[in-house]
């Protein structure tokens, strides 16, 4: 039986109505290969396979110099009407030898001839035979060096193709890789001279010789290499070398890699614009995983641009993140002989040293700093927390007293004023703030310390009189008139306290902490329409303001609250406050994932707040896995925050001066306010 295959009435009237279309054109112009092709296939279609053949057959003898005709005609005579492979495809060899006797040139044939034969050793024979006529197909010597097992055999055959085909550059460099190194060389300077305009030989070369260790070699064959390229108006862009120097990292190629970016990545830089443009190239070789390409950005920035103390502290928390300390430390080490003034270099590399543990090692980096930075406050101030922060209370007390007599400044006064209450010693501090302001009246934290140390003591009147004298000389100090205010409130004299808001928000326009300050007493002493009242003048004066929309958002009632949330979103741009806010909204909703994303953004906003980490630090102790509640800790402590109201609170408390972030965290996200 021919066929198996059922045709529907339909199906077998469409097949003889194209059969005869087809018949007509064949006789007409038998000589017409595609028409042979067409009635073979309408055949094929029909089930008849053996009709299908037959007609092949005699359009390979009526067009026998076309290719697709005998490529057809192979495909016929291996394959049954079902798709599957016969066991004796003889039929198709034969009738492949017949088609390259007719078209010898036919690289198709030979290819089509060799996949055929199932022995390796007649497919080489076919290829090797299809290469005499066709000695220039590169896909034939291909197909001939792949079956080769044998790497001296296919070497043979690469040193042929390439005598063949001198112009093509994989082949070369295919040929290359099977060479010893002396050979390799000659291999590749003959391909350099075949193959002027490629890059790629040049990058092999250097490839080679990075493989001998010879590094000095590796820079100049990539200079000799770009300056040719360009002479012959074949050079790359910038771009793109820098995608070979990262295809060289992925490749394990790194001194080639850092050749190909000291040779190339200057190109067409404008000189003020190098420190930025290679700032940013080597952010995006980390974000695409290329740290070895980054890291060999951030050498040659830092050789071109010594003197940039922000390029080496770049460099420096690079390699801190993507490194190693001691990695870091060395970038270091260079850093402040290129900038010895830049304090922030030095002290960088003192944290680092005594966060390793090494305690004189970071006393030693600090000494030196002082040969360099005699005067500055900054290093005294390091000096003194490394000793402070470690019990070394004598040494942290003398190197503060060294640093009133040479770097006297408002900060080690201040620092010092902290220390003695610290230490207990209350009148000893408050004589330090009053020299303090006795030499820097406009500093505003002298006066808050004081005040607050009289309010301590029971001195209210002397408090009162010091917040006044501050308010007076720092007009615009708003943690002082908060202070000042706070200080009246807890002695129940809110009048005082509204007069001290009210006379701070005229001095002070458009500063939202000074209507929230006010709001808040108003709360507090129960004038919930006032505060509204107040709330509403806030916000038409700063319209904008995070903290006021947030705020707003917390007195409104608990069904308007979603659209209230809605106005502030399109008020602001990214405000953490308005954010923190919605996340908690979704947490009292039970959303639980939208609320840990509102969270995560919060904190991506503003890091260095803490109020924020410790309010997503409370949800995922309510509602996430330990894996999560570390995330937030972790994250916490890289952030390292420095502001945050609860926070600040907290870390200034001198009963808390001890308290690690992770302490802090656990703390102050045990006392965090709800919803009003």
């Amino acid at each position: 039986m021919e066929s198996l295959i059922v045709k529907s009435d339909a199906e077998l009237g469409d097949i003889e109505k194209a059969r005869q279309l087809i018949d007509s054109l064949v006789k007409t112009n038998p000589k017409h290969a595609p028409g042979w092709i067409s009635a073979a296939r309408i055949e094929e279609v029909a089930g008849r396979l053996k009709v299908a053949r037959n007609v092949i057959a005699k359009g390979c003898e009526m067009c026998p110099q076309s290719e697709d005709v005998w490529l057809e005609a192979a495909r016929l005579f291996v394959r049954d009407f079902n798709d599957v492979l016969t066991k004796k495809p003889e039929e198709a060899k034969l009738l492949l030898a017949n088609a390259v006797r007719q078209i010898p040139t036919s690289v198709k044939l030979w290819i089509q001839a060799s996949k055929f034969e199932n022995d390796a050793k007649e497919k080489r024979l076919i290829l090797r035979r299809g290469l005499e006529f066709v000695p220039d197909s590169i896909r034939l010597w291909k197909e001939a060096i792949e079956l080769e097992t044998d790497e001296e055999d296919a070497r043979i055959m690469l040193a042929g193709a390439v005598e063949a085909i001198p112009y093509n550059v994989e082949l070369w460099l295919a040929l290359a890789k099977l060479e010893t190194y002396q050979n390799a060389r000659k291999v590749l300077n003959k391909a350099r001279r075949n193959c002027p305009t490629s890059h790629e030989i040049w990058i092999a070369a250097a490839k080679l010789e990075e493989a001998q260790s010879n590094e000095s070699l590796c820079d100049t064959i990539i200079q000799k290499g770009v300056a040719s390229l360009a002479q012959l108006g074949s050079g790359m862009d910038r771009d793109k070398w820098l995608s070979e120097a990262e295809l060289c990292e992925r490749t394990g190629n790194i001194l080639t890699c850092q050749a190909i970016i000291r040779a190339t990545i200057g190109m067409g830089v404008d000189e003020d614009d190098r420190k930025h443009t290679w700032i940013d190239d080597a952010k995006s070789c980390v974000e695409r995983g290329s740290i070895h390409t980054a890291r060999a950005i951030y050498a040659h920035a830092l050789q071109t641009l010594p003197n940039r103390k922000g390029l080496w502290r770049r460099a420096a928390y690079f390699e801190k993140e993507h490194g190693s300390r001691e990695e870091m430390e060395k970038v270091l080490e260079k850093a402040v002989k290129y900038c010895p003034q830049s304090h922030v270099l030095w002290l960088l590399w003192a944290k680092e040293r005594w966060m390793s543990g090494d305690l004189n090692g970071a006393r030693s980096i600090l000494s030196e700093a002082f040969n360099s930075n005699a005067n500055d406050e900054n290093i005294w101030l390091a000096a003194f927390k490394l000793e402070y922060q470690n019990n070394e209370i004598e040494r942290a007390k003398v190197i503060l007293e060294k640093a009133r007599e040479q770097a006297d400044s408002p900060r080690v006064w201040m620092k010092s004023a902290v220390f003695e209450r610290q230490q207990g010693n209350i009148e000893m501090a408050k004589e330090m703030c009053k020299i303090g302001i006795s030499k820097y009246k406009s500093f505003d934290k002298f006066y808050m310390i004081l005040g607050q140390l009289e309010e301590k003591t029971g001195d209210i009147s002397a408090a009162r009189n010091t917040f006044e004298q501050g308010m007076r000389n720092c007009p615009n100090s708003i943690p002082l008139w908060t202070l000042a205010s706070q200080l009246e409130v807890r002695k129940d004299k809110l009048i005082i306290a509204r007069s001290i808001l009210e006379k701070a928000r005229k001095l002070n326009p458009k500063k939202p902490e000074l209507w929230i300050e006010v709001i808040r007493l108003e709360l507090k002493g129960g004038n919930t329409n006032l505060a509204k009242s107040l709330l509403a003048k806030a916000l038409q004066e700063c319209p904008n303001s995070g903290m006021l929309l947030a705020e707003s958002i917390l007195m409104e009632p608990r069904q308007t609250r979603k659209g209230k949330s809605a106005d502030a979103l399109k008020r602001t741009d990214n405000d953490p406050y308005v954010h923190c806010v919605i996340a908690r909204l979704f947490w009292q909703e039970r959303k639980l994932e939208k609320a840990r994303s509102w969270f995560t953004k919060t904190v991506a906003i503003d890091p260095d707040n803490g109020d924020f980490w410790s309010y997503f630090y409370a949800y995922e102790k309510a509602h996430g896995t330990p894996e999560q509640q570390n995330q937030v800790i972790e994250q916490c402590i890289k952030a390292d925050p420095k502001h945050g109201e609860l926070w600040q609170k907290f870390v200034k408390d001198d009963a808390n001066r001890n308290c690690s972030i992770k302490d802090t965290l656990e703390h102050v996200s045990t006392i965090l306010p709800s919803f009003y």
